[in-house]
Order: C-alpha cells, then sequence, then structure tokens
C-alpha cells in the first residue's frame, strides 16, 4: 500500500476491471423443488439448462443459475434450515404488494409481508424451498 492509498485501496488491481456481478449460483439441495419455484412461483424466463444439474435464468442483464454443489466444486450442500444466501429483486413500489398477493395464492409463506422501511424501501420477504432468503422491493 502507497502512502496515498486509503485501507481496502489497490492500486492497479487486475480486478478493478469488473464492472458487474455476470450471474448468481444457487447450489440447490432440492432441484425438482427449485426449479418448479423459479419458474412456475417466480415465473423466471428459463433461459437454458445445460445438464439437470445447471440451469439458467435470465433476469434482466444477469444470469440466476440453479447447480447441485458437485458440478463446480466438492462442496457439501447447505445444512438443511441454513439460508445460504440472500437475493433482492427490485421492482417499482407498487409491485410490491403484487408480488405479495401472487406468493400467498400461490402458497409461499411470507416471512415479512410488504413493509415502508425508514431507509426508503417498501419490501417484502419469503423462501424459496432450499430455505434461502428472497426479498422484493421498491424505491418509495
Amino acid at each position: 500500500m502507497t502512502d496515498r492509498q486509503t485501507p481496502g485501496q489497490h492500486a492497479r488491481s487486475p480486478f478493478n476491471a469488473i464492472r458487474a456481478i455476470d450471474y448468481t449460483v444457487i447450489f440447490v439441495r432440492d432441484m425438482a423443488a427449485m426449479r418448479r419455484f423459479y419458474e412456475d412461483v417466480l415465473a423466471f424466463p428459463l433461459s437454458r439448462e445445460l445438464s439437470p444439474n445447471w440451469i439458467e435464468y435470465g433476469i434482466g442483464s444477469n444470469t440466476l443459475a440453479l447447480a447441485r454443489p458437485s458440478r463446480t466444486s466438492g462442496d457439501a450442500p447447505t445444512p438443511a434450515g441454513s439460508a445460504s444466501l440472500q437475493l433482492a429483486f427490485k421492482v417499482s413500489a407498487a409491485e410490491v404488494d403484487a408480488c405479495a398477493d401472487e406468493l400467498v395464492r400461490q402458497g409461499v409463506a411470507l416471512v415479512s409481508p410488504p413493509t415502508d422501511q425508514s431507509f426508503g424501501h417498501r419490501t417484502l420477504f419469503f423462501r424459496d424451498p432450499d430455505g434461502n432468503l428472497l426479498e422484493v422491493y421498491g424505491e418509495i
């Protein structure tokens, strides 16, 4: 670190070239249940299925992939009852309530119903079949 750098800065790091997260992978325990949830409940568009162990959905300019852990690593699946991640999906504030209504219609339990937060978001929280925490939010 040079004298002009603050902690956490890395001058001329090749990682400074990163401009976006291109895709996110959820390592799944139950591929069939997760696929039904993301395709049928959330209605995410399937972009491609590389194998029964790797499925991709197009969400805006990003890709969300469902994968069995052995596809890319030898990691054991996340233990039952443990969320391995939280994903936040951005919509308009008015659409948060419509999403909540659709989840309830589909039989999905809400962790937290649509709520206006002091930091300027209207939020909704629920879980996917593997227990991962999902959020739908809109700026208010």
